[in-house]
């Protein structure tokens, strides 16, 4: 059985939601099968994993999304049994010129893409607090909230600064999507004590940090770029931030032992002690496909004692970062981190 959590009234999630975006064009050297992607995505509803993230700079994976819609339809099931959360994530170099009939044809570019006539979830995207016009932008997803094109709305990768500022504005926040791991525990700092007193959830990404954290790379050496795609880079950058390849193999090392002790795997250790925060709502898994379902579902049995949380917490005193608040090291634009991020994806679904 899975779990679920209600995020707003009437409205429940999967505690595990399908992350997309490796499904999107450009994300991977080799092209998705639309039709092979489409049936594993159905493989993991008939499991349970109804909740699918994305966003409109995912190119591919909404029109991907609404043929599952199509499909479920087609085979007399319900479709609004599956949630789909996705994003606005206008690009870095528009935000100063933004004006509401920008945001209007992003939601309804995200609505004809998914075939629905409202949006679960819209989790906004700001690349630099310098700009002007956050506030306006937030409005004007209130405002299409209101009028019935969105159910929901979010946040996505922002501080604790200009997440309460949301708040305090009025604007309706029900989740703050951020990176948390082992290895990253910046949304501790500030982020999740506000979270606590302000009612938001947190839909936690990188629980993985791309799959660093599991079974297959324990023991092995340190990995060299160039690597597969920036997911990997960006990840090995956090390892570097936490304490580099040996304190990260004594964490695997740890989480062996705790994993053995429970028939598991590390990948789902780490994936459980996120789920355990009293602040997370839900965690991010990748689901290019379906191949790791078992070991998915395996997250939802596991139990971690005060033994395997006292040895994690043993090793975890020794990292010295990241630090700051979420995503704060990816908006620094002189940073390593920053470096790998691209800003303008618009313009890609547009060329």
């Amino acid at each position: 059985m899975t779990e679920r959590v209600e995020l707003a009234p009437g409205y429940s999630v999967c505690r595990v939601v399908n992350g997309l975006w490796q499904l999107s064009r450009g994300h991977q050297p080799e092209a998705v099968d639309p039709r092979e992607a489409v049936r594993a995505l159905l493989r993991l509803v008939d499991a349970g994993f109804t909740t699918f993230d994305c966003a409109d700079i995912y190119l591919g994976v909404e029109e991907l999304l609404g043929q599952l819609l199509r499909e479920l339809k087609a085979a007399h099931r319900d479709p609004t049994a599956v949630q789909i959360h996705t994003k606005y994530v206008p690009d870095r170099s528009a935000l100063a010129t933004l004006e509401r009939a920008d945001v209007v044809r992003a939601v309804d570019g995200s609505l004809a893409r998914l075939g629905v006539e409202r949006l679960d979830l819209v989790q906004l995207h700001w690349w630099d607090y310098g700009q002007p016009g956050l506030l306006e932008v937030a409005g004007w997803l209130s405002e299409l909230r209101a009028e019935g094109k969105i159910r929901c709305l979010g946040t996505t990768n922002f501080d604790s600064a200009h997440l309460e500022a949301l708040v305090e504005a009025g604007i309706p926040i029900v989740t703050n999507q951020a990176q948390y791991s082992l290895l990253d525990r910046r949304v501790e700092s500030s982020m999740s004590p506000l979270c606590r007193n302000r009612g938001v959830r947190l839909l936690c990404y990188g629980v993985v940090a791309g799959g660093f954290l599991s079974d297959r790379n324990r023991g092995v050496p340190e990995p060299r770029p160039p690597f597969q795609n920036r997911s990997l880079a960006k990840y090995r950058l956090i390892i570097d931030e936490f304490g580099g390849w040996s304190l990260f193999q004594e964490l695997l090392d740890v989480l062996h032992g705790v994993a053995d002790r429970h028939a598991a795997t590390i990948a789902a250790v780490a994936t459980r002690w996120v789920l355990d925060r009293d602040t997370v709502a839900a965690v991010m898994i990748g689901a290019r496909s379906d191949a790791h379902l078992d070991d998915t579902l395996r997250v939802f049995s596991l139990r971690l004692d005060d033994e395997d949380r006292h040895r994690i917490e043993r090793v975890l005193a020794c990292a010295k970062g990241p630090t700051g608040d979420p995503f704060e090291l990816e908006r620094a634009p002189a940073s390593r981190h920053a470096q790998i991020m691209w800003t303008d994806l618009n313009s890609r679904r547009d060329s």
